[in-house]
């Protein structure tokens, strides 16, 4: 088993990023669905439901990719890996896209969904599934920000 890299931005030895990447993944995501849902029924809830999600998406997301870009900038280990920074650099490019797609909808909700709208939250959506899968190889094959327990000696029968 390979050694830990251990997060800084941490909370009781629990990483930030992680923690704070749920809702605005689930917002930019949800936003497909909106999207589509006002393309089908040009309903003006869909577009202001879609407003939303982006907005939330977006704060958050740049929240918890600020948190994520302390941990690479400051612990050297996270910072020697190529994924890391395949991580980040996507990361930065997904917030891009959902910025410049909230900034498109703030004064014309609907009007922004066809055709840039629904382009830009497809784009985001293929661009979170990549992000992600970076963001797994550094849990799951480098363990950044995972801490091993040492497991208790197994008890012998009397």
């Amino acid at each position: 088993m390979s050694e830990s890299i251990s997060s800084k931005m941490a909370v009781g030895g629990h990483p930030l990023h992680p923690m704070l990447i749920h809702f605005p993944v689930a917002a930019l995501i949800g936003l497909i669905g909106t999207d589509l849902a006002w393309t089908l029924t040009g309903d003006y809830f869909w577009a202001r439901a879609s407003l939303w999600l982006v907005g939330v998406g977006v704060v958050g997301g740049w929240l918890s990719g600020s948190v994520g870009l302390l941990d690479l900038l400051i612990v050297a280990e996270i910072r020697r890996l190529i994924t890391a920074w395949c991580h980040a650099i996507l990361a930065v490019m997904l917030m891009s896209l959902a910025t410049l797609n909230w900034l498109l909808r703030i004064d014309q909700a609907e009007a922004a969904i066809l055709p840039w709208g629904l382009f830009l939250s497809l784009v985001s959506g293929a661009t979170i599934a990549l992000t992600s899968y970076f963001g797994g190889q550094l849990v799951y094959d480098h363990a950044v920000g995972v801490e091993y327990e040492e497991a208790p000696e197994p008890t012998k029968p009397q």
